[in-house]
């Protein structure tokens, strides 16, 4: 097996940003390369302001932002009805609308930027790992009538035609939904945030941000940094930096793995380009790539295995629903830390005057970062204060370590749920 990540061997955007040196000053500071951060600093700049510096630990796109499976579509961890619920039909059709139209933004900085993302505007198939068929059409009568958003039904049979496999029964199809290449993605948004006058500073950790006067000093190991604003948006990599912020979050882990080329074969099994995720609450979720590998990923845990264990316990994932694939190796294997709040929303705000922050993406993080980061720079750069209709999903404690514990103790009833649903449905 290779060393690293499939993405890391196929960057195709620059990746040098030198690290922070000596004292500066800027307007604004925003603490993380994934793409919170990148999305903050780049609607900040596209709106005219100046003067702003983007800090990352490690290198930009390092955490979930390099790491995930590339599907760029709307809609967050918590689930469309619970979100009704929860804020009122208005509210939650806003902040559904926000990650559709992100989607669009991301589609646009793409072109605008010239970012060498492969995107592959092929759409997402949600597919029905169970025979339920309500599953599917009260989803897509929810979306339709409340959220103005039309998915498109396939039955088994379509879907027979594009995934040759006996594990689904029908699907729901997202035709404005897309792939990217993540990690280049996050490189280019990065060198587009450059292209407005953005310093890229990565491998500066950031050890303390304090209130200096009016404004804020942001310690790093070699150098520090006073400005006027100060965004945090480390996520699951925050490692205690602002401790009312990490104990708001669990850094979960999900796993993913890329499959050596596999010529025809892969045609074999998969007759489309759109991306694929089921209806479990651990579901695979895989796409094909270019050069006949397939990029799998799936499974959540509280562990962060080594690249051996997921790669045994994807391929094995692989072989439940494609068979006819025979034997074949794993190239690469990784695992990655998603921010998970316990409402499974999106946490922005502040924290205090000029010190903001957003996190716990929990899953959904390519186009809803880029919503969120929208919302907090228009908030940063005065056009209103959209951001406050998020208040209703705050810091919620977690409470480490026992937090980690109620997750895991919650994952693993979801799945034994899910499968005993499957084994009853095939009468095992």
């Amino acid at each position: 097996m290779k060393i690293g990540t499939y993405y890391q061997a196929t960057r195709r955007e620059p990746a040098e940003h030198s690290p922070l040196q000596g004292q500066s000053r800027a307007r604004v500071v925003v603490v993380g390369g994934g793409y919170a951060g990148l999305a903050t600093t780049l609607g900040l700049a596209e709106r005219g302001v100046s003067d702003v510096l983007l800090l990352e630990a490690e290198s930009i796109g390092f955490g979930a932002s390099g790491r995930n499976g590339g599907f760029v579509f709307g809609g967050y961890s918590l689930g469309e009805a619970a979100l009704r619920a929860e804020v009122g039909p208005e509210t939650a059709r806003w902040m559904y609308q926000l990650t559709q139209t992100a989607v669009s933004t991301i589609r646009t900085r793409i072109d605008r930027y010239a970012i060498q993302c492969d995107p592959v505007d092929a759409g997402v198939i949600w597919a029905n790992w169970f025979k339920d068929p309500s599953l599917l059409s009260e989803r897509q009568a929810l979306l339709r009538e409340h959220y103005g958003v039309n998915w498109t039904t396939l039955t088994p049979e379509q879907m027979r035609t594009q995934l040759n496999t006996g594990r689904y029964h029908g699907g729901l199809f997202e035709a404005e939904a897309f792939h990217v290449h993540p990690l280049n993605l996050a490189l280019g948004l990065a060198r587009a945030a450059q292209s407005h006058g953005v310093r890229v500073r990565s491998a500066s950790p950031v050890t303390r941000i304090e209130k200096s006067g009016a404004g804020w000093r942001v310690h790093c190991k070699s150098g520090t940094i006073d400005a006027d604003t100060v965004v945090v948006a480390g996520g699951g990599y925050l490692q205690g930096l602002v401790p009312a912020l990490q104990r708001a979050l669990l850094p979960i882990a999900t796993y993913v793995a890329v499959t050596e080329p596999l010529g025809s074969r892969l045609s074999d099994a998969i007759r489309t380009r759109a991306a694929i995720y089921d209806t479990r609450f651990a579901f695979d979720y895989y796409r094909a790539l270019p050069d006949t590998r397939l990029l799998w990923g799936g499974r959540i845990s509280i562990l962060n295995r080594s690249p051996q264990a997921v790669a045994r316990l994807l391929k094995a994932d692989i072989k439940r629903v494609y068979p006819q694939l025979g034997e074949f190796e794993i190239d690469y294997a990784w695992s990655g830390l998603m921010s998970y709040a316990r409402h499974e929303m999106p946490q922005l705000g502040q924290l205090e005057s000029g010190l903001w922050y957003a996190q716990a993406f929990g899953g959904h993080g390519v186009a809803t970062t880029t919503a969120i980061g929208e919302v907090l720079a228009q908030g940063i750069a005065g056009e209103n204060e959209d951001w406050r209709r998020f208040s209703p999903f705050g810091l919620s404690r977690t409470w480490r370590p026992f937090g980690f514990l109620g997750a895991q103790a919650t994952y693993s009833w979801l799945q034994a749920r899910d499968a005993w649903k499957d084994r009853r449905e095939r009468g095992l």
